[in-house]
This record gives C-alpha cells, structure tokens and sequence, in this order.
C-alpha cells in the first residue's frame, strides 16, 4: 500500500484514530509520519520478537515435516505464516484459525500449554449471606441439576435449586 500523503513509498506506518464513534486510519512512509510529527517510542530499540518467533517456528517444523504448510496463507488478509514471523504479527483475526496448528506448539513452548487456563468470569451474587461472587458457569450447573431433580421427581431439592436460580437470576439483572 502506497503512502495515502506522498503516494510514493510504502506505507509503513499505520495510524488508527477513533473520532465521534468513527474509525479513521491513515498509511504513511515513515517520512510523511515524521513530518506530521508521528514517531514510534520504540524505533531505536530492537524487539527480537520476529526473532524469537521464527526461531520456535524453525524448531517446531524442523525436517521430516511437511514443507507445503510453509506456504499457507490466510484467506482473508493473505499474509504468510513466513511473513508473520519476520513482522511479529497478524494481519487479521482470522490468520490465529488460519495459522491454528502451526501456534499450538510454539504456545506450548512459551507458555508451557495451549489452553487458556485462567479465572472464571463471575458474577456477584447478594443473598441471606452476604454478597457472594458465582462463577457464571455455576447458573449452567444449577439448571442441569433442576432438570434432573424433576425428572426425578425430587421436588423439594428443585424448588431449593429453583430459589438459587432466581437469586442468581434477579443479581445478574441488577448488574446490567
């Protein structure tokens, strides 16, 4: 993409603004960005992450492997897996599907899995108690287990799960 001011060189800085709601972007050489006053904090301070990157890439896929995945691109942005471990990043959301099997195991590397294992989202629920935090998935659990209790016809242990629903229920409605 050429520089949207002198509409000579490569754009190669990307600014995103967002004014009233709306989004702006402009593509600049790094000359036309400097002369607007648009400068990178980082210019004179390598990131090896494209380093870093193409190296646990090298190392995952060493020989044996199959050569023609080096090829794959993304459909909807057309960037390589190659180019994205020389630039450190994607060019779109779907490049993460794309590039899926070639990420697993250099997450793995870096972060020791390739699942997120982190915190629950929760909400905080006010009951006789106190108030007291629920994961969400609790309201999930909770449903399945009324749904047993009155296929079982256990109708005291559904009108109790029935009262948690509705105080879960009645919490999160406040919350929105």
């Amino acid at each position: 993409m050429l520089c949207e001011d002198c509409h000579k060189r490569e754009a190669q800085v990307n600014i995103h603004q967002i004014v009233n709601n709306e989004k702006k972007s402009l593509h600049l050489c790094k000359q036309c960005a400097a002369a607007r006053g648009f400068h990178s904090p980082l210019d004179n301070i390598p990131f090896p992450l494209a380093e870093i990157l193409s190296s646990l890439a090298a190392n995952a896929f060493s020989a044996g492997k199959d050569q023609t995945q080096d090829t794959i691109t993304c459909p909807t942005c057309g960037l390589s897996f190659e180019s994205f471990t020389r630039q450190g990043r994607f060019g779109c959301g779907d490049c993460y599907r794309t590039f899926r099997h070639r990420l697993e195991p250099i997450m793995r590397k870096i972060h020791g899995a390739s699942l997120h294992r982190g915190r629950s989202p929760q909400i905080e629920v006010t009951d006789s108690k106190g108030t007291l935090p629920i994961p969400v998935k609790e309201e999930e659990r909770l449903e399945q287990e009324l749904k047993k209790a009155i296929e079982s016809e256990d109708f005291e242990r559904a009108a109790e799960i029935r009262d948690k629903l509705k105080i879960i229920h009645d919490s999160s409605s406040i919350d929105k």
